[in-house]
């Protein structure tokens, strides 16, 4: 049987991971074997961090909504209950939006949660 040389093979794979790792630097972009390393991890990181980048976001606009209830006396936790029960469905990416750039919006969201929580906790403890 014939042998099989890669070598065509070999120096496309070669060439698709030095176009790859261009913006690397020192022997990153430059050696072979230790672009291919570099390469392997940016992806894995690439890929887990895609992921990451949404809890960060999430984490981002609860702050952000809980220094807004907050500067009018309300938790974030109590606000969220609030406007579950007032039915607002809401996320919490629209919510952060309404928090920074239309405070009267937010505040009306807030006097709505405050009273809704009024209303729930009065019921509550004439049951009891």
């Amino acid at each position: 049987m014939a042998r099989i040389k890669r070598g065509i093979q070999k120096a496309k794979h070669r060439r698709k991971v030095m176009k790859l790792v261009k913006g690397f630097r020192a022997a990153r972009s430059r050696n072979y074997r230790v672009a291919n390393e570099a390469l392997l991890h940016s992806l894995s990181y690439a890929f887990r961090d895609r992921r990451v980048r949404k809890r960060d976001f999430r984490s981002l606009w609860i702050s952000r909504i809980n220094a807004a209830a907050r500067r009018e006396g309300l938790s974030y936790s109590r606000l969220i209950n609030g406007l579950k029960l007032g039915g607002v469905m809401l996320n919490r990416k629209a919510l952060a939006e309404l928090a920074v750039s239309d405070r009267a919006a937010f505040d009306a969201l807030l006097k709505m949660a405050k009273a809704q929580l009024d209303a729930h906790h009065g019921s509550a403890s004439v049951a009891s």
